[in-house]
């Protein structure tokens, strides 16, 4: 059984994904066109943090960054072996559940084109593609996306 829980971005094993994560994203792209957070950055008060496992085996991460008017789905990442099983739609669904119990009704994200997979998951899961937002830049790389969603009545 899948089980997608809070984790601690700076310490293993979710640590050792956003390694192997950040990896992938320094082999795949520039310098200038990585937007990854660091462990420290995602273990800020305004993240929400969260691990997929099966049995003591964890799977996948992702984040949740709150800003005052939307929040972003951030350090989303699957291992190769648990590709495919659902672990990234467990993950979504948790980003967005916890989106709405924080009352945000915008979610938004960056990913690439080069990152299919990631860019099928969310159109999916009804991410829609837009223009760059806050601090982005259009770079010719990056896809940006965003999701209305219902946040929960008090």
């Amino acid at each position: 059984m899948i089980i997608i829980e809070p984790g601690d971005p700076l310490a293993a094993p979710a640590s050792d994904l956003l390694d192997a994560s950040q990896a992938l994203m320094r082999r795949l792209f520039n310098p200038e066109e990585n937007h990854f957070l660091t462990h420290d950055a995602l273990a800020q008060p305004n993240v929400r943090f969260f691990v997929a496992r099966e049995g003591e085996k964890t799977l996948g991460c992702a984040a949740l960054k709150l800003f005052d008017d939307y929040a972003e789905v951030k350090s989303f990442f699957v291992t190769d072996a648990a590709r495919g099983r659902g672990i990234g739609a467990a993950l979504l669904r948790q980003i967005e559940d916890t989106a709405r119990a924080e009352n945000c009704s915008l979610l938004r994200l960056e990913t690439a084109e080069a990152l299919d997979a990631a860019c099928r998951l969310y159109e999916t899961h009804g991410f829609a593609r837009r223009g760059p937002f806050g601090s982005y830049i259009d770079n010719q790389v990056s896809v940006f996306m965003e999701k209305q969603i219902s946040p929960v009545s008090p």
